[in-house]
């Protein structure tokens, strides 16, 4: 599944469109992580257990979503984008979203796997 944040492939066409699509997560922090944030946040420096939470958040977001669009018949993602909201400060919700599409190949080149 090819994921991209622009309208476009370069070296392909889109020959379907089969409309928005959508990888959604939500996850809390657990108690620790709430704790560690909150004296962090006084010394300053990165927090690294909301850092992971988030990359891991994005990670599953991504996965749904090229799910979701190989369900629909799609080999490509276009327009891709990352939402991300928190929740009282207890919770994260990311949402993964694109354009689901089929793509050719243009005259010349070689298909990719």
């Amino acid at each position: 599944m090819i994921i991209v944040t622009s309208n476009d492939v370069p070296g392909y066409r889109i020959a379907h469109t089969f409309g928005e699509c959508f990888g959604l997560t939500v996850r809390s922090r657990h108690l620790g992580s709430n704790i560690g944030a909150g004296f962090k946040s006084m010394v300053g420096g990165e927090l690294k257990g909301i850092t992971t939470l988030l990359h891991d958040c994005r990670q599953e977001a991504l996965s749904r979503l090229a799910t979701e669009a190989g369900q629909r018949g799609a080999n490509a993602v276009v327009a891709f984008r990352f939402e991300t909201t928190e929740y009282s400060g207890t919770g994260i919700e990311v949402c993964a979203y694109g354009t689901a599409v089929v793509i050719e190949p243009l005259a010349g080149n070689p298909p990719q796997a």
